[in-house]
């Protein structure tokens, strides 16, 4: 062989061996997605088992699964306009006519916790007698959780505990208002549901006067919002439910200030009122009014969820009272 094809043939075989040993030393880039793409869009053949596995284990870890998609939002408001609201159960009425303004499942029967007081206060408020005081017996003290921790023996003026019931929500006291208005409980039940009749409350059965969880007792949105519209009718409890906070005088001398647990009072001025509640099977449920410009409506929410039940309500009423600029006219 001449001498220069020679070394042509020797500078060729090494340029073509270091070319290998390149590739054999740097790993291999990962397919890209139109390599994966290709792959698995090609028919695979008899021979190509192996790779058919591999494709598919590559797909398999860029499954759509393990993208974020953003769903679509839910509306806010329903078709007539009234804001939707995350309560199992809502109604909106005007206060003065009792026109349904808005419902949701506003016949569904349903556990409404303390809201049920506002029962209780409407036949304590309408039978007077509010200057007179009530004796403690041990009786009225059988009540959990929330309680004032009135003592067997004490007294108080009826009108006193009627406040502290419809603006911090005491168990206890619902007892002796009870049981002092109509001699036990059980027998202030009657009266409570012989008052639910002749209100039109034709879906209620009331067993207690503090709506902790009792067997059969139960109301609705619709009936809560006619026994509401009674007593928002009555100058005494409205008297009463609008007030923020109360100064309470111990037998002993000491003052105690509580707060009302209605926290759309202070979050709506138009608010004027009423009553919250929550247990564990009622959720939380509150009826809550306003007013403006001569308009009144009551809303009822229940088994909502404590993060949405003040919300809910406050649109429900801005909504009802038609105000275009009533959502920023808090505190």
């Amino acid at each position: 062989m001449p001498r220069l094809l020679l070394i042509n043939f020797v500078m060729a075989s090494l340029a073509a061996a270091g070319s290998v040993a390149a590739a054999t030393s740097q790993p291999s880039k990962p397919p890209t997605s139109s390599s994966k793409t290709s792959t698995s869009g090609s028919k695979p053949t008899a021979s190509s088992s192996s790779s058919k596995t591999k494709s598919s284990n590559s797909t398999k870890t860029s499954s759509p699964q393990s993208k974020s998609f953003s769903a679509p939002k839910a509306p806010t408001v329903e078709s007539n306009g009234a804001p939707r609201v995350h309560a199992a159960s809502a109604i909106l009425i005007d206060a003065k006519t009792g026109q349904v303004l808005h419902s949701v499942n506003a016949d569904q029967e349903r556990a409404v916790a303390s809201t049920q007081k506002l029962m209780t206060a409407l036949i304590v408020a309408e039978s007077g007698g509010l200057d007179k005081l009530v004796k403690v017996e041990a009786s009225d003290t059988w009540a959990e959780p929330s309680k004032l921790d009135i003592k067997p023996g004490e007294t108080y003026r009826r009108g006193d505990l009627l406040r502290i019931l419809l603006i911090k929500s005491m168990n206890d006291v619902a007892r002796a208002l009870a049981r002092d208005n109509a001699g036990s409980v059980e027998a202030f039940s009657e009266k409570m549901n012989a008052r639910a009749e002749a209100l039109g409350m034709t879906h209620s059965y009331f067993v207690n006067p503090n709506g902790l969880p009792a067997p059969k007792q139960h109301s609705t949105a619709r009936d809560m919002a006619k026994v509401a519209a009674a007593a928002y009718r009555n100058n005494t409890i409205r008297s009463i439910v609008c007030l923020k906070d109360l100064d309470w005088q111990h037998p002993d001398g000491r003052v105690s200030s509580f707060h009302n647990t209605n926290r759309v009072l202070s979050s709506l001025k138009y608010c004027n009122g009423m009553k919250t509640g929550y247990t564990q099977a009622a959720g939380f449920c509150l009826v809550s009014s306003a007013s403006t410009s001569g308009k009144d409506v009551i809303s009822v929410v229940l088994g909502d969820a404590k993060e949405y039940v003040w919300n809910d309500s406050e649109r429900l009423l801005v909504w009802g009272l038609r105000g275009e600029d009533l959502a920023a006219g808090g505190q």
